[in-house]
């Protein structure tokens, strides 16, 4: 039984980090590769990981999924270091200057729908975006097509293999419908980027699997529910969150998606990593929840994609990569 491998995105801090620890604590054997942008925060996360389990087999790779020429790099290490990847944890994200709109807020008070909005944000956050380096939306290429590019010059390592690989996408409920259009399939004119871009990983994965199961490449998308990380204190001024976090804990009791913590947050990623793939629906999203008292569980729902919206989406994925790698010809084999 060869050891797995399994590569974790955004591995430096929140979800991520907590996801690292439980799958070493489920099995010590994996080696673990941490993928960071920043590749001195990846050795002290590597030192850090290696504290609790010292026996463990981890490494690092330094990747920023924002900038193509970084993935295309990283992808050509990765083909050098390993024959094959069990696993890969799309889960780097970034949710950049989020605003909360306190009128909206308040008017969801007088509704009724507060809760509602408390556990989608749906009409309460927005986001401001910016273009990168590459000229793209710098949300959606962080979020979604970096991790698009990854896999796809990933491809000889994740299909083929005797055992089924897995891709395993950090979604969101936040992840809206209302907020994606294919005409502006980036974002660049809203205000929700990132829902847009955690909508766009649903559709992707759906897609992901009518075009690899038979290659054995299974997708999946997990949320891990509200989690207080650095992206969220940077929601709100660090005052009101001292004020809300009793609050937030009661509310707890009628919305389960409030996991608060990484470590509850990576429950569902954890029980992704102990199913077998064939079994699981490619149209479902598996929640991370935890219960008023505490306890941890995971709840599937449907996602809510439209199948020919998604083949048209990922067209325009195979586009855009096309025009990415002319651009980047030089970085490839």
């Amino acid at each position: 039984d060869m050891e797995r491998v399994v590569l974790v995105t955004g591995a430096s801090g929140g979800v991520g980090l907590a996801l690292c620890r439980r799958l070493l604590g489920e099995d010590g054997r994996i080696h673990l590769c941490l993928a960071c942008r920043n590749a001195q925060k990846a050795e002290a996360t590597r030192d850090l990981v290696l504290q609790e389990y010292p026996a463990a087999q981890v490494s690092t790779v330094e990747v920023d999924l924002g900038n193509l020429a970084s993935v295309l790099r990283a992808a050509q290490e990765l083909r050098c270091r390993f024959q094959r990847l069990d696993f890969v944890y799309l889960n780097a994200g970034i949710m950049p200057n989020p605003h909360v709109n306190f009128k909206a807020l308040w008017k969801g008070l007088l509704t009724g729908k507060v809760l509602h909005m408390l556990t989608t944000a749906e009409g309460i956050m927005t986001q401001t975006d910016r273009l990168n380096g590459d000229g793209l939306q710098e949300v959606f290429t962080t979020n979604l097509f970096g991790h698009f590019i990854l896999i796809r010059q990933l491809e000889s390592l994740l299909c083929g293999n005797e055992k089924p690989s897995r891709l395993i996408w950090t979604s969101s409920s936040n992840a809206r419908e209302s907020a994606f259009s294919l005409s502006d399939y980036q974002h660049a004119k809203g205000q929700e980027s990132y829902s847009s871009s955690k909508y766009a990983t649903d559709l992707t994965s759906v897609v992901l699997n009518r075009k690899f199961n038979k290659q054995g490449l299974y997708s999946s998308v997990v949320c891990p529910g509200l989690v207080m990380s650095n992206m969220t204190f940077r929601i709100l001024p660090v005052f009101l969150w001292v004020l809300l976090m009793p609050i937030m804990f009661l509310i707890r009791f009628f919305a389960k998606t409030y996991t608060l913590t990484p470590y509850n947050g990576a429950e569902a990623h954890v029980w992704l990593f102990k199913q077998k793939p064939e079994y699981l629906d490619p149209l479902v999203k598996y929640h991370s929840c935890t219960s008023g008292l505490g306890k941890n569980f995971v709840e599937p729902r449907k996602i809510d994609v439209d199948e020919e919206t998604a083949e048209k989406f990922y067209q325009k994925l195979l586009e855009l990569e096309e025009q990415t790698l002319e651009k980047y010809g030089d970085l490839l084999d």
